[in-house]
Formats: C-alpha cells, structure tokens, sequence
C-alpha cells in the first residue's frame, strides 16, 4: 500500500498538533511515509515543531519527520499540502475586529469588514503556496484551510483556475456534529442536503443513511435551544463567546423556520445585536491569545521540557478530523460525501454558475462533484447574490488595485450601514494594512 508524504503548511499553528494526532490516528487507513511542517515565523514553528517531533517518536517512529522556512524544501516530493495560514497573524486579527468596532460596526476574522480585510491579505500569501506546490511537486493536492476561505476561493477560481486546491471550511462539521449529538447518532452516520457559500449557508434537510428524517426534529430542538447541547466534549468552539454564537441559531432560525442556519449568519442578519453584545476593547483575537494560544503553547513546551509525550497533552479539532477524511477521499477515490467550497455550475441551479459556493460534493481521486441543491428561496438567493457581489469585488480589488472597489465591496456588505462608514473604515484598514496589501489607486 503506498504511503503519502505531507507538508503542512502554517507549522506554528496551534491546530497543527491536532492534525498531526489525527494523521497519527488514521496510519492504517491512510499510511504516511514522511510529514513536514513548513511556517515563515521560524520561532512560532519550532515550538510546535519540536514538541511534535517528540510526540511521532512515540505515536509513529517510522514516519519520518522535518520542519522548515524553505519553501522547496518544504514542497519536494509530497501528495498533500494542508495549509492553515494566517497572514498577519493575531496582530492583525486583532486589527480586523477592533477597526470596525471603533466604528460601531461589526468587527469579526472572517465576515464584514474584518474579513475583507483579512482576505485581503491571504490572497497573495495562498497564492504563493500553490506556486510552490505546482513547482516542487505538481501531482500534489492542496487541501485549504486557511481563512476567509469565501475570499480565498474566489481568489484561486481567478487566479489559479487549473490548480489543484480544495478550499474547506470546519464550521459545518462542527455544527453536524452538535446536530449529531441532538439526534442520537454519529456525524458520520447522517446525510445533509446544505447550500450556501462559506460562512453563509443552510441546512435543507438532515437524514440518517437509513432515510430516518431528523429534520423536523432538528428544527424544533434549535428553535429553543440553538445548537447548544448538554453534552459539552468539543475541543472547538467552547468558549463562552462560542456557546453565545451557538445559543443565538435559534433567532437565525426564526428568519427562516423551514431550514437550519449556519452560526455565522448572525452577522449579517442581526449585525446590531452583534455589535452591541461586541467589547471593542476585548474580541475574538484576545479571547484566542488568552485561551487557545497559551494552551497550546503550553501544552507543547511542556513536552519539550519532560522530553516526553504521554498522549493527552493535544487535542483532535474538527477539521483534523475533516481533513484527514478528505485527503484519503482523494488517495483512494472513496466517493465520501463531504461539504466543499467549489464553483458552483448548476449545483444551485437559480443562482451564478461561476459563485463560489458550498455544497456537498462526492470526493474521489479528481477532487470534489458538487451535488445539485434545485432551486434556492427568493430570501436565500438574495442574501447570497449580495454577499457573492462583495467577495468578487474584493478580488477585483486586490487584482486591479482598485480603492473604488474595495470601497463598493465594503459598502454592499450586509454589515456595514453606508458608504461614508464603509469608506471610514477603509481608510483606517489602508493604514493598518500597508505592508500587507498591494498600493491601492
């Protein structure tokens, strides 16, 4: 049976450890031969780096393991890329919440202007990762974490239309999996017919492989309870403005009480709430840094001082588990059915055929099939035309660099009031942004 050699890439990450355990995991259903970690910040990547090292020679000692700052180094000879980067890092994640909340508009990673900020500043960086990846080692694939993967996407159907990337988000798999718990049953025991684009989507329909439909009773469950549940074992999404964000679904649901929202349309549909219930002096990047990071870090230091790994020190996320299932999809042609960002071509069939949207797909050996979705609702349709029209903008920016643009995009976005505040924060972000994206005229 071959063997797969792998370079993650954003090595520091502190999700890196928990993919790694999940590959760990998984060396029977899919066998790795040797597994890099490849990160810019050479301090950050060591400490993760060195604390894996430990934790393979207990886990898998024949795996054979490096780490690096050399992109060709780092891209020679591997099947897989998994690539959770974050351009900027916490620094300017903080920037990306905090601009727009000094100007009493929402301020999150990945949606509004936060996130166009953010997209900004990843598309070159993501670019540059497949460039590498199609120089070193072109029958690899790509498998994108990184974030805002709305932008990201649509940056790589321009930019890189014939690359091998597939663009994923953990978000969807994390509520499957509170769905899962409200049920009874296993996420891998259900079926779900979803559309949307990233961070911006809906359930239609929740069913067991044995046609058992629990849609119904999904429906009733959330419009009381959101998605929170009694049984509290995720790693992911706990902290107390996580469990606000689950418990909030049951008014997302009321907008639309025939289908199960995804979380993060409170943004967009109730963007004052979010702004009012937001600590401008306190977000999501210092709650992260005060939480995750140290653990994480703490976790890994720990085991480079022991010398040892006792096994509990890192924790399985979502998309560890994602990812791995999606590269064997693709190592062995499995067919799974996953949620995947792609280019839409019919799977919504009322809606842009070139739309980056989400859907679930059939994996296998020549990437994901979008499965067709019909036709969405007038209000969905809508929401999404509008949300699809400020992510194109924000590639059409960043490729003509095109202030005017930028400016339209920031104004269309469902979070921002009006033009004059969407150019005010602009010109603030122009500021915190400029050595990180291009001159804009």
């Amino acid at each position: 049976m071959k063997k797969f050699s792998i370079v993650i890439a954003g090595g520091g990450s502190t999700y890196t450890p928990g993919i790694v355990m999940m590959l760990m995991d998984n060396l029977e259903r899919f066998p790795i031969r040797s597994l890099k970690l490849y990160d810019i910040d050479e301090k950050r990547q060591e400490i993760i780096a060195k604390a894996v090292e430990i934790a393979l020679k207990k886990a898998a000692p024949d795996v054979k393991f490096s780490y690096t700052t050399d992109p060709k180094e780092a891209f020679t000879d591997v099947d897989f890329c998994m690539a959770h980067i974050r351009s900027g890092g916490y620094p300017m994640r903080e920037l990306d919440e905090k601009i727009p909340l000094r100007h009493g508009v929402v301020g999150q990673e990945t949606c509004g202007p936060g996130g166009i900020a953010y997209g900004m500043r990843s598309i070159p960086d993501i670019m540059q990762l497949i460039d590498y990846m199609e120089a070193y080692s072109p029958h690899c694939w790509m498998l994108n974490y990184s974030n805002p993967a709305a932008i990201v996407a649509e940056a790589c159907r321009v930019l890189r239309p014939h690359a091998k990337i597939i663009n994923i988000c953990d978000m969807p798999v994390g509520t499957l999996r509170r769905m899962s718990y409200i049920v009874g049953k296993t996420p891998k025991e259900l079926d779900v017919c979803y559309y949307g684009l990233n961070h911006f989507g809906w359930w239609t329909s929740v069913k067991g492989k044995d046609g058992t439909d629990y849609t119904k009773q999904l429906i009733d469950y959330v419009s009381k309870n959101g998605y929170l549940t009694q049984q509290a074992i995720e790693t992911q999404h706990m902290d107390e403005s996580w469990q606000a964000t689950h418990k909030k679904a049951a008014d997302l649901l009321a907008v639309t009480p025939d289908c199960l929202p995804n979380t993060y349309l409170k943004y967009y549909l109730y963007p004052d709430y979010v702004t009012e219930h937001s600590n401008p002096d306190y977000t999501r990047a210092n709650e992260v840094m005060d939480g995750r990071e140290k653990k994480v870090f703490g976790a890994a230091r720990s085991i480079i001082e022991a010398g040892r790994f006792e096994g509990t020190e890192f924790e399985v996320d979502n998309h560890a588990a994602f990812i791995a299932d999606l590269a064997r999809a693709i190592a062995y042609n499995t067919q799974e059915r996953m949620l995947c960002i792609v280019e839409n071509k019919g799977a919504i069939s009322n809606f842009d055929a070139h739309a980056m949207v989400e859907v679930p797909c059939l994996v296998g050996s020549d990437g994901p099939k979008p499965l067709c979705q019909g036709e969405i609702p007038t209000f969905q349709l809508g929401l999404m035309q509008q949300q699809a029209a400020v992510e194109r903008l924000v590639v059409e920016a960043y490729c003509e660099h095109s202030y005017q643009k930028l400016w339209q995009a920031l104004t269309l976005s469902k979070t921002v009031p009006s033009a004059k505040k969407a150019r005010e924060i602009l010109d603030d972000f122009i500021k915190a942004n400029q050595d990180y994206w291009p001159k804009l005229d």
